[in-house]
């Protein structure tokens, strides 16, 4: 299985046809007592005969935009200098007034000029205002009258085996919709962002990356941004959308700040799975295990410890390490965080603060240095990358869990204190990295 990028987008809506409409009466007892209420309707048009979502979901669709990336093309310069168009995706206007369009950062990436088309023909340049690595989301503005808004609903309401429907303009098609239902929540560990996934069947392919997942009520959940594909690079049923918890705190981050500022807490951790529950002797394989605390961090005030397994944080179980550093991503400075956490089998409750990110970028701790957001321990192999943090500038760099550390600004390295007083300091950093059989050359800022 591989990972794909694509573009958001659907096809078409399926309408159950019956000759009449399919009500749910009330029992005989209270039908005297209940007049007004002796039915619910299924969304049914009479006129028409059939069973329809349309009503609720066509106030959303004049809000789903087209989105066009233009930028120098590779290949020999034929002496026109203006930036032609090198992506497309889809987005959302969320504040018609203000001429705010949400998309995914992968989709305007690299641009130098952005526009948006609208349903109704129009096309607009477009600002971008800012855009947000770690959580795939990009924030652009059109100057544009009489644009439509699409409803916001709070992504923590969903449930599995609710009906989705993903809006989009997928493979050079207009704007298409899917429908299918949710699959999954809380998705993690495909990657070193910031991930609290919805997993859906609805279809999306190439060039649905922004655009919008939708309840049964035409209302935004989430914002579209990955597939998993089989190996053809087309739609499997498995797509990945980010929530629109997650999505609106970066959105007004990125609207306030033109950045997002994240807190930290000091606590190194990694995923608890079946090897490593059998290790810590636990009869669970969900968690996500405390590898190491930051001196005078605040994991360190709140009392986890090297061993530690968290459980639940806030009202959410924790599934992995991506449950925790997902929360915490969208948390900012100053929050407080409830934690359930195992030591030694017994369960045990803190509450961590969120701190703003202070100017020393590496931390030593007994086993391990964290350094720029990358986690990194003494294995077998070397200097090996255990977690990379979403949004830091590890991740950034392209540092994945797995490498192996060989050298800092050409200079060899193979004891974590090396490791650490060579990352101190403010400048890039050049590292010389071991990934599977190769040797990859890796700055980070």
């Amino acid at each position: 299985m591989r990972r794909t990028i694509f573009r958001v987008g659907g096809v078409s809506v399926l309408a159950i046809v019956m000759a009449a409409p399919l009500l749910i009466a009330a029992p005989a007892a209270a039908q005297t007592a209940q007049t007004a209420q002796t039915a619910l309707p299924i969304p049914y048009d009479a006129e028409r005969g059939v069973f329809t979502f349309a009503t609720d979901l066509e106030r959303a669709l004049p809000a789903v935009v087209q989105v066009t990336t233009l930028g120098s093309s590779s290949g020999p310069s034929s002496g026109d200098n203006e930036p032609r168009p090198t992506s497309s995706g889809s987005g959302a206007v969320i504040d018609a007034a203000q001429g705010i369009v949400v998309t995914n950062n992968h989709v305007v990436e690299g641009g130098q000029k952005f526009t948006v088309d609208l349903t109704d023909g129009r096309i607009f340049d477009a600002v971008l205002i800012g855009a947000d690595k770690a959580t795939d989301i990009a924030v652009l503005q059109i100057t544009a009258p009489d644009l439509s808004q699409i409803e916001v609903a709070s992504s923590d309401n969903l449930r599995t085996g609710d009906l989705a429907f993903a809006v989009g303009y997928p493979l050079g098609l207009d704007q298409t919709l899917t429908m299918g239902v949710i699959s999954g929540l809380g998705r993690s560990g495909m990657g070193d962002r910031i991930e609290d996934y919805i997993q859906t069947d609805a279809a999306v392919n190439s060039g649905n990356s922004g655009g919008p997942l939708l309840d049964s009520r035409g209302r935004l959940i989430g914002i579209n941004t990955s597939i998993l594909s089989g190996g053809g690079g087309g739609n499997d049923g498995i797509a990945f959308a980010v929530p629109s918890r997650i999505m609106m705190y970066v959105v007004e981050q990125l609207r306030a700040h033109g950045e997002v500022k994240r807190g930290v807490t000091g606590a190194i951790l990694g995923s608890l799975n079946a090897e490593r529950s059998r290790e810590f002797g636990l009869g669970i394989v969900r968690g996500a295990i405390v590898e190491d605390v930051a001196p005078g961090s605040s994991a360190e005030r709140a009392g986890l410890r090297r061993g530690d397994v968290i459980t639940r944080i806030g009202a959410r179980p924790v599934s992995n390490a991506g449950t925790v550093q997902a929360t915490i991503g969208v948390a900012e400075p100053g929050a407080r965080l409830e934690l359930v956490y195992l030591r030694d089998g017994h369960e045990s409750r803190a509450t961590l603060t969120v701190e703003a990110a202070g100017e020393r970028q590496v931390s030593i701790g007994a086993e391990v240095v964290m350094a720029r957001g990358a986690s990194i321990r003494q294995g077998e192999d070397g200097l090996q990358v255990f977690a990379v943090e979403g949004g830091s500038s590890a991740a950034a760099g392209g540092l994945v869990a797995g490498d192996i550390i060989r050298s800092v600004n050409n200079r060899s390295v193979s004891t974590l204190s090396a490791l650490g007083q060579a990352m101190d300091g403010s400048g890039e950093r050049r590292l010389s990295v071991q990934r599977g059989g190769s040797t990859e050359r890796l700055t980070l800022q």
